[in-house]
This record gives structure tokens, C-alpha cells and sequence, in this order.
């Protein structure tokens, strides 16, 4: 076996690894906030990522105007399911059973409307050049470099956000205690509400550059969100930086196993890797067990 080779999964790996990443990024967000599962965020990533395609070809907009917008209605659709239909169900005192299996009906319902709309054929999204670069044996693509690129960037300003403003450190207090934060004067319906905007513009952008990278199609977001929920519990459900860091094990740890395994096995290994962590260590790489709210 090569090295050249061995490189190549790797960097393919890390492809992988930062699609779920811009996928589990979102759902720690908001799940650290609101200790409920919010599987509709699949939903909301393909939502993204046909938004992003219709102001892009439909309306003329520039690229980076289509993007913007994109995500700002994403956001904007991460606070409606919030106060539509989470919030409603927790003013009933809702369990978080309940609630899980509102998020599933959600996603559900996302991606029928999207097929409903836009068929169930791939969409092509044609943003970036299709020429690639390469270092002998060794090809990486210039949306492969804008996905690693803004990956990295997207966990700087998160981390930013979460540890240097204000409203960054409301977030953490409501994560850490609830009951706590609200007693100090903190509106955590408000910061709930938020987690939700800010986790659901985080899906519209992972929607946008999964669609350059890949295509669109309507069933998408089930697929990346079962890999960002499993690289989120590898890294640390309740950890942003750990949320990145488990899905990029994940995404290596498929493309890896595949020198020796079967393509077809790529999932299996994914689950597998699931189900050491639950079983070893169910925090994660980084995250702190809080409890569950019940």
C-alpha cells in the first residue's frame, strides 16, 4: 500500500470529517442549551442548501449574497421550529421522548416539502471551478478546500462567540445550569430561542457547502445528521470543539477502515465507533456529563 495513497483517504477523511462537523456543530449548540435531540436540524441543513440554490439561480443573486441570505432564513426557520412547536410542547411539560419524536415527524416533513417542491432527483449546485489540485498522486478540489477552510472558521467564531460575548456566556450559563441562570436574571427562553437561530444558520451553511461538495438531494439531511449526531457523541454532545473534533474521527475512521475493508462498510464503521463510545466513554472526547433534562 502506497503512501501516496494512504494520504489520499486521509485527506478524504478529513472531507468527510468537516461535513459532519458544520452538521454536529449546529446540533451541540443547540442541544447543550435545550438537552432535547433535535433530529429536525437534518432538515434544516437540506432546507439550507435549496434555499442557497434557488436565490442563487432563480433570483440571480451573487454567491456570496445567496449565501448570506440562505442562512438568514435558515436561522429564521430554527426560531420558528423553536417557538411553533418545541416551545408550545414544553409549556405542556412534554418529556423529552415527546419532543424527540416531534423532531423526527419535523425532518420528515422538511425534506417531503422539499421533494414535493424541487423533485426527487439530484440538484446540482455549480459554484466553484470543477478543476482540482493535485501533488503527485495526491487530488484535493476547490470546493474540498472552501469546506475545510470554512470549517475551521466556522469553529473559531463559534468559539469566539461562546467565550468572548455576552450573550456567548449566556448560552454557557443556561448549558451549565438552567434553573441557575434563570435565578441570576438570564431569560433562557430567549437563549433557548437563540441556540436554535444560531444552530440552524450553522445547518444552512453546512446545507450551502455539502450541496457544492456533493449535490443536493431531498433525503440528504437523514444521512448527515445520523454522522453529525455520531460525531457530536464521539467528540462530546455538549461540546462544540468536540463536536468538530469527533467528526473528523469519524470521517477518517471511515475512509481509513476502507483500505482494508469493503466500501460498503463504511457506515458499519462509523456505528461501531458509536457504539465503543456510548458504551466506554458516553461523554466523549471532550464533553462533561450535565444530565439529561428529564
Amino acid at each position: 500500500m502506497s503512501s501516496e495513497l494512504v494520504l489520499q483517504f486521509g485527506i478524504n477523511g478529513l472531507i468527510a470529517g468537516a461535513m459532519y462537523a458544520l452538521v454536529a456543530t449546529g446540533f451541540s449548540l443547540i442541544y447543550a442549551t435545550n438537552r432535547f435531540m433535535h433530529f429536525a436540524h437534518g432538515g434544516v441543513v437540506v432546507v439550507g442548501g435549496y434555499l442557497f440554490s434557488v436565490l442563487l439561480s432563480s433570483a440571480g443573486l451573487p454567491a456570496g449574497i445567496a449565501g448570506v441570505g440562505a442562512i438568514a432564513l435558515t436561522g429564521m426557520l430554527g426560531g420558528a421550529l423553536y417557538y411553533g412547536v418545541y416551545r408550545p410542547l414544553e409549556t405542556r411539560g412534554s418529556s423529552t421522548a415527546v419532543l424527540l419524536i416531534a423532531s423526527i415527524a419535523l425532518m420528515i416533513i422538511l425534506q417531503n416539502i422539499i421533494q414535493l417542491v424541487f423533485g426527487p432527483s439530484v440538484h446540482a449546485l455549480q459554484v466553484t471551478s470543477g478543476a482540482a489540485m493535485s501533488v503527485g498522486a495526491v487530488v484535493i478540489t476547490h470546493s474540498q478546500i472552501l469546506l475545510l477552510g470554512s470549517t475551521l472558521a466556522l469553529l473559531g467564531l463559534v468559539m469566539y462567540f461562546t467565550k468572548k460575548t455576552r450573550l456567548g456566556s449566556a448560552m454557557r450559563a443556561v448549558a451549565d445550569n438552567q434553573e441557575l441562570a434563570g435565578i441570576t436574571g438570564i431569560n433562557t427562553t430567549k437563549i433557548r430561542a437563540l441556540s436554535f437561530i444560531i444552530g440552524s444558520s450553522i445547518a444552512g451553511l453546512a446545507g450551502i457547502l455539502i450541496g457544492i461538495e456533493q449535490n443536493l438531494t431531498p433525503t440528504m439531511g437523514f444521512t448527515m445528521m445520523i454522522k453529525g449526531f455520531t460525531g457530536a457523541i464521539v467528540g462530546g454532545v455538549t461540546s462544540v470543539p468536540g463536536a468538530v473534533l469527533g467528526s473528523m474521527t469519524v470521517g477518517l475512521a471511515e475512509n481509513m477502515g476502507i483500505l482494508w475493508l469493503p466500501s460498503g462498510y463504511k457506515d458499519a464503521i462509523a456505528f461501531v465507533l458509536l457504539f465503543v463510545f456510548l458504551l466506554v466513554r458516553p461523554t466523549g472526547m471532550l464533553g462533561i456529563n450535565k444530565g439529561i433534562k428529564k
